[in-house]
């Protein structure tokens, strides 16, 4: 694949984005035959879009996420910076066919990681991270059937990455907790009261939410990408999605790393 199919493929993406549309497939041209293609079509999304990447996202960090979407395990995507949504904003579900709302556990990163020849052990990792943020993300895909789309599909189009809240910073003594063990409990709610409430538990994200950190910051090392300094990353869902319709209300407790919610557009 050429650096302009690249690009051509990663336009036709975002122009889908933006207009709220699906495709059923990229045309054969612009379709990725590989992992690394599919990832040289992701690295010219923030291009087309001529926005920065304020963070990276972890998809499919639980067995059952990956056999939903049907991938051998993990995806990265990029976070633009208009994915991020301000305090109080409502996020849109216009266009959206997941229609759930994701819990995180997110990482603030204080310093570069530029790639290294050797794996960083996840002490490594830690050590570089700024701070831990609960976050929402509320995801989408840009083929309308995703759980077909396949994997270098799915990476193309930024691992079905979608808007992000994240909250305020966790205590310090975040660093003294399990995670893999840490609970979640989250509640769904409209203007008739509480829809349903749903728990999760840190250990959904690839067994604990640091291990997904270090599997992100290694996958890019791999790539020859560094996770810069003030970066994002959040490590994918720690409950099963939460499905929300056109005016919901979003609230997840993170117990003593804090709080956040979230409205969805009426």
């Amino acid at each position: 694949m050429t650096n302009d199919a690249e690009r051509e493929a990663a336009e036709l993406l975002w122009r889908h984005r933006g207009a709220g549309t699906v495709l059923d497939t990229l045309p054969a041209a612009l379709r990725p035959a590989s992992v690394a293609q599919a990832h040289a079509i992701q690295a010219q999304l923030p291009v087309v879009a001529g926005q920065r990447i304020v963070g990276w996202k972890v998809a499919a960090t639980s067995e059952a996420g990956q056999k939903h979407i049907n991938v051998g395990g993990p995806l990265a995507g990029r976070i633009l910076s208009s994915f991020v949504l301000e305090d109080g904003a409502a996020a849109s579900l216009t266009g959206n066919r997941m229609r759930v709302v994701e819990p995180e556990f997110a990482f603030r990163i204080g310093r570069d990681l530029a790639p290294c020849a050797t794996p960083r052990s996840l002490a490594e990792v830690l050590d570089a991270v700024a701070a831990l943020h609960p976050a929402f993300e509320v995801p989408d895909s840009r083929f309308a059937e995703f759980t077909r789309a396949g994997e270098a599909q799915l990476i193309a189009d930024d691992a079905c990455c979608g808007p992000f809240r994240f909250g305020p910073a966790a205590p310090p003594h975040w660093r003294e907790l399990d995670l893999a063990s840490h609970r979640v409990h989250a509640t769904v709610s409209n203007a008739h009261g509480v829809r349903y409430t749903r728990d999760g538990i840190g250990r959904a994200a690839l067994g604990d939410p640091r291990v997904a950190l270090t599997w992100l910051v290694n996958g890019l090392s791999s790539l020859g990408l560094t996770l810069e300094a003030g970066q994002f990353v959040s490590t994918g869902t720690c409950m099963v999605p939460l499905e929300v319709e056109p005016g919901d209300a979003v609230q997840a407790d993170f117990g003593v790393l804090g709080a956040l919610s979230l409205r969805l557009a009426a």
